[in-house]
């Protein structure tokens, strides 16, 4: 695997990786050894799952650079992988080039899969997520679909029963228990003409390893851009252990906050408010966020975060008829699903978001020799992109960018 250079600055000192050379990208044996950690299958696939929420979130970010975006990939990619079950091979084939499942070699993908979704279950405390396949009414489904589908992706395919409101009151239901009730009416009224109709549902409550104080958090400004400012709830906390660096290469501060439950968040603030986030976007993967996470280094800085509590919702359909998934639209064979010809015809997600002061533990006083401290801040007082993740497999949990926080504070 190459190795590509990220040069991060730490303070007035430079950390460079022990794959990576100051002056330029050099190949070395050392380089092309596979890294341990794409070892295990299970991290290979949350790796591979990820970069197709990767590929996800650009494709919605491309749209409109300016507004705000939040996402829950994973919710998608496990409708999606679930859905490949019952697709001939053609369309089986196609589903998993997309979400990258070619590169990994694993025959048993989906019991993988199964791995993966309980130990989100089992880790991420704060974390909700749900996908469920619907298809038309009248559909008959074959019974080694139902049993594939419940046997790895703990849902039953829901076949409508053709009454509106039945369908609605039903498909809301089955969100708000799957949710824990903290997503609740999922549609306001359901899609016109479905066949097959894949929905994606996630809600985290972020608990912060060391909590904020309440009575430090203050109305102060939030950049959008150079002329326009809005006044925004701040959290802010002093000498706070972190995990920081500056890429040179994407003009970006980077820091990484844990948080109860086994993820962590990774920050990507521009150092200019005029910077563009595009750059960032491109040139996210799960292997360059892997190889950010292993280079951070260990530092305590004063640190502003917005108070968010954000709720996002939009149909992804029209954003896949663009991707290589066009065919599953027009022309799928889904044999395995049914004899009667279906293809995909909607998409939805919707992602929640809650962070505040919570946290399990007072911030200490940094008494820490081993620790190395500088006098930086870090202020998400403008534009900014963050990554959710598991600790354990660096899986994407949630992916955010935040133009304007007004109206996403509590």
């Amino acid at each position: 695997m190459r190795i590509y250079v990220a040069l991060l600055l730490i303070g007035s000192f430079f950390y460079v990786t022990n794959s990576q050379d100051v002056a330029q990208e050099v190949p070395s044996e050392e380089a092309e050894e596979e890294d341990p950690f794409y070892k295990n299958p299970l991290n290979r696939l949350a790796s591979s799952a990820s970069n197709f929420g990767y590929d996800l979130y650009r494709m919605e970010a491309n749209k409109d650079s300016s507004s705000n975006i939040f996402m829950s990939p994973m919710s998608i990619v496990t409708a999606l992988s679930g859905l490949s079950l019952g697709g001939g091979q053609r369309t089986e084939s196609l589903i998993h080039r997309t979400l990258y499942y070619d590169l990994l070699n694993d025959p048993d993908v989906h019991a993988t899969y199964k791995d993966m979704l309980a130990s989100f279950t089992s880790q991420t405390n704060g974390l909700k997520s749900t996908s469920r396949i619907m298809l038309e009414r009248k559909v008959r489904l074959r019974m080694d679909f139902v049993t594939q589908l419940e046997k790895f992706y703990g849902n039953k395919p829901k076949v409508l029963t053709g009454n509106t409101r039945l369908d609605l009151q039903e498909a809301n239901d089955f969100i708000q228990r799957q949710t824990q009730s903290k997503i609740v009416k999922f549609f306001k009224e359901m899609p016109n003409g479905i066949s097959i109709l894949l929905l994606g549902a996630t809600y985290f409550k972020g608990q912060w390893m060391l909590k904020f104080s309440p009575q430090e958090t203050k109305m102060r400004d939030f950049h959008k851009d150079e002329q326009t400012s809005v006044s925004i709830p701040m959290m802010s906390s002093r000498n706070v252990p972190v995990r920081y660096g500056l890429d040179s290469d994407f003009n970006c501060k980077i820091v990484q906050l844990p948080l109860t439950g086994g993820v962590s968040i990774m920050f990507f603030l521009p150092l200019t408010v005029t910077q563009n986030l595009t750059l960032i976007e491109e040139g996210l993967t799960s292997e360059f966020v892997h190889d950010i996470d292993r280079a951070l280094q260990p530092v305590t800085i004063d640190i502003r975060i917005p108070k968010l509590k954000i709720n996002y919702e939009t149909e992804l359909h029209s954003t896949l008829k663009d991707s290589k998934l066009r065919s599953l639209f027009s022309s799928p064979d889904f044999s395995k699903i049914s004899s009667k010809s279906l293809m995909l015809s909607h998409v939805v997600h919707k992602a929640a978001l809650e962070l505040n002061e919570d946290g399990a533990e007072a911030a200490p006083r940094v008494e820490d020799r081993n620790r190395n401290y500088f006098p930086l801040e870090y202020h998400l007082d403008r534009p900014f992109l963050f990554v959710l993740r598991a600790n354990n497999n660096g899986a994407l949990l949630f992916i955010g960018k935040v133009m304007d926080p007004k109206g996403l504070s509590i």
